[in-house]
């Protein structure tokens, strides 16, 4: 079902990035040293042109006009998505971000008291609230699978606490925002087909940096925003909703009139397809920017991207390791491009300022983003470096520099 062929060749060729040129249609790159992709990348110019480009159209034409307009070129994002992922433009829904696609499917379930949700220890903190707030709402009961002495997930426990609850529903994020740590979600998914459980995956922050396969996987429904890895404008996402789900009749608690027919004053009929999850109004220059982000990464290929982005991180884990006072905190058998660390002596918000003003652009997590894991770490908060194919070895190791130095201003 996957097709590469125009996406990223074969071979040892498809392997190797012209990171010149890359930067060259980044923007940014002149302007900063930007490890902070896990938050959101920099826009190349493709997606920057298709985005100006329709705001002027609506501009010169009107709103409605530019987007009938544009309609086949909208549909395109539908298109990029579904290959990017290995599935069909039906089973993707536009969401204005990771958050909105994952309350809408959440919303679609029809959660009764003592239905479990297993989850792990892991899972991005949005999600955790949401669980909480679902338990407060409706009496569900929350189950966190145990991780394994090396990080992670402890995939066996979690199977048989699917077997012990029958979980109505099984969720996963794929990589925390919080570390480094790559979940096996497709493990995951094996065990849930056995069992015939809906499982939702978190896809924030490995769409864009992984190859993503949802048949592989093994989700119903698998969420991601576009602005991290991906490099897509900000306010935008994607769901993807499997056949089965379709087939089962879910559908968001509040469905409008994009999403479904006023049949009969009394009833309504949802589309057959994931825009039964997506609202009327659309942000269309933004869709349009997502798809063209969409296209850039599958231009370069994304098995080249995945090779290249966490090896910067592993090269960046690599030269912060020894410098004294810095505590690497990422810890799992297999880490993405999401580099997180403690200082001793130091202040998170004074610390991230001092790389600011060096041009270094950084992000903070904090104990409340990850009470399970920072928590197990004993850390209040930690300092986020995400570099992505486009920063190069030279900046990676400058950084490290950086943060040697400052680290040693605070140890004085």
């Amino acid at each position: 079902m996957r097709d590469n062929s125009s996406a990223s060749g074969s071979g040892r060729e498809a392997l190797q990035l012209d990171v010149a040129a890359l930067r060259a249609d980044t923007p940014g790159c002149r302007q900063v040293i930007h490890f902070n992709n896990a938050g959101c990348g920099l826009l190349a110019a493709p997606v920057l042109d298709a985005m100006v480009g329709h705001l002027h159209l609506e501009a010169r034409i009107g709103g409605y006009e530019a987007s009938a307009a544009r309609a086949a070129e909208v549909r395109e994002f539908y298109t990029e998505i579904a290959t990017l992922i290995n599935t069909t433009p039906d089973n993707i829904a536009f969401a204005g971000s990771a958050t909105h696609a994952y309350a809408n499917a959440l919303s679609s379930i029809p959660f009764e008291a003592d239905d479990v949700i297993l989850t792990t220890r892991d899972d991005f903190v949005s999600n955790q609230i949401a669980f909480l707030s679902l338990r407060k709402r409706f009496g569900v009961r929350i189950v966190h699978a145990p991780d394994t002495p090396e990080g992670g997930v402890d995939v066996e426990a979690m199977a048989a606490l699917m077997r012990t609850h029958r979980p109505r529903l099984v969720s996963a994020t794929h990589v925390p925002t919080n570390s480094g740590l790559v979940s096996p979600v497709a493990e995951i998914g094996r065990h849930c087909r056995e069992l015939d459980l809906l499982y939702l995956v978190d896809a924030c922050q490995s769409v864009g940096q992984f190859v993503i396969d949802v048949e592989e996987i093994g989700c119903d429904l698998l969420t991601a925003t576009c602005r991290k890895f991906l490099r897509g404008p900000r306010g935008s996402g994607f769901l993807y909703v499997s056949d089965r789900v379709l087939r089962a009749g879910y559908e968001p608690l509040f469905i409008d009139m994009h999403g479904a027919r006023w049949t009969e004053p009394g009833g309504y009929e949802p589309v057959g397809t994931a825009a039964r999850f997506e609202e009327w109004e659309f942000p269309y220059a933004t869709v349009l920017g997502s798809a063209a982000a969409t296209r850039y990464a599958r231009k370069i290929g994304i098995e080249a991207i995945e090779r290249r982005t966490p090896a910067l991180a592993a090269r960046l884990r690599d030269r912060l390791e020894p410098i004294p006072g810095v505590r690497l905190l990422d810890r799992g058998p297999r880490l993405a491009a999401l580099v997180t660390f403690g200082v001793e002596g130091r202040q998170p918000e004074p610390f991230k300022a001092a790389l600011d003003a060096r041009g270094i652009n950084s992000a903070l997590s904090y104990r409340e983003f990850a009470q399970f894991d920072f928590g197990n770490k004993g850390v209040e908060w930690c300092l986020r470096l995400s570099p992505h194919y486009y920063n190069t070895e030279e900046e990676v190791d400058h950084v490290a520099d950086v943060v040697a130095d400052l680290a040693g201003q605070g140890r004085r």
